[in-house]
């Protein structure tokens, strides 16, 4: 079995590109219900629509889609996508999903999405990152409030979910926050 590429890589967990044979694994953690509900997915999906969306997104210059793993097994746990990049506006939209409630409350949510920032800022040189939250999601909330990101505005009503329509929280990050938060001077 081929060593899995560790295109970002941190003390818990790395971040990979998505590979052909991840396809049934990916397939089924799309159904998990929490995951479904914390993301507001409605939709289902084939296994030939995801093979399609993976396809498009690996061609997709607008878009970083990554899986994420824990660094002690190559477990993978979750997925998370740096998407809507705009190089003339310098900004771009986060999004993560953690799948498996085992997975959650230990960090690697959180290390995932500092690894995925450090690349969007000091990589692609991106000046806004923004993100979407139901306001039902607490813990993510609380999660992207401790990494920097603050609260812009709320989508009344945005998602209509299980007979109940709940608010969307925008927030963002702004580079000179991300460097100031975590000491990282302005480099010429």
């Amino acid at each position: 079995m081929k060593k899995p590429v560790r295109f970002l890589e941190g003390a818990s967990v790395y971040l990979r590109p998505f590979e052909a044979e991840d396809l049934d694994w990916y397939f089924d953690s799309l159904h998990d219900c929490e995951t479904r509900r914390l993301t507001g997915t409605q939709k289902h999906f084939t296994r030939e629509q995801i093979d399609s969306y993976m396809e498009g997104k690996r061609e997709d210059s607008s878009s970083v889609l990554l899986l994420i793993a824990k660094s002690e097994d190559d477990a993978l746990i979750g997925d998370i996508a740096l998407q809507d990049i705009d190089p003339l506006n310098r900004n771009g939209n986060i999004r993560i999903a953690l799948f498996n409630s085992q997975n959650q409350g230990k960090g690697y949510g959180t290390e995932a999405l500092e690894l995925l920032l450090e690349y969007g800022f000091g990589i692609l040189n991106l000046h806004r990152i923004e993100l979407n939250v139901y306001d039902f999601n607490k813990r993510a909330a609380h999660v992207y409030g401790k990494l920097g990101f603050k609260e812009e505005g709320i989508q009344r009503e945005a998602l209509y979910y299980n007979h109940a329509y709940h608010d969307s929280i925008l927030m963002s990050i702004l580079e000179e926050e991300y460097r100031e938060i975590r000491g990282i001077g302005r480099k010429a």
